[in-house]
């Protein structure tokens, strides 16, 4: 099983918010080696009534790689995250969607069913967002659009870069 990336995506309600769910993520999963510029989250209004209007998106990578089977576990984590981060009425603040990045395509975990995805166990399911081919990541018909910015694909691309040369770096160490 080769490793991959944990990257997770970053809804907030503010940047306060934002900031505060990055805080967590480091404590949890370590540090946070690439972060995306922060972006308006206007794609839908899917979102609105739980974590209001005027919403930021963002996407962060940890340091590292991490192990692909352990995908449940990552969405478990976040999900608990977004609790500590809940306001005085119980709504979320923040919403944290963990995926794995391989050199092969971007893979996120949801407790959405949907016809594309395949159901992993524990109520989290997995969905192939974007596959690399031709030189870059595309994306497919249900990704969402927000994953097919330029901002977006241009943070996988400096992702997916790191995870090459920590692969070249790990084959170096075994050789010697």
């Amino acid at each position: 099983m080769k490793p991959v990336k944990l990257i997770v995506g970053i809804i907030a309600r503010n940047p306060d918010m934002l900031e505060q769910g990055v805080k967590l993520l480091e404590q949890t999963f370590g540090p946070v080696e690439l972060k995306s510029p922060v972006i308006p989250w206007d794609f839908s209004n899917y979102y609105q009534e739980e974590l209001g209007k005027d919403l930021l998106r963002s996407w962060v990578a940890h340091q590292g790689v991490f192990e692909p089977d352990r995908l449940i576990s990552y969405k478990k984590t976040a999900i608990a995250l977004e609790g500590q981060l809940k306001d005085a009425l119980g709504r979320r603040q923040v919403n944290l969607d963990p995926g794995i990045l391989s050199l092969h395509n971007l893979i996120l975990a949801t407790t959405k069913d949907y016809s594309h995805r395949i159901y992993l166990g524990d109520g989290i399911y997995a969905e192939v967002t974007l596959i690399y081919q031709k030189g870059g990541f595309q994306p497919l018909a249900w990704t969402y659009p927000d994953y097919r910015t330029a901002i977006c694909l241009e943070f996988l691309r400096a992702c997916r870069n790191r995870l090459l040369e920590e692969e070249a770096l790990r084959r170096r160490t075994e050789i010697t």
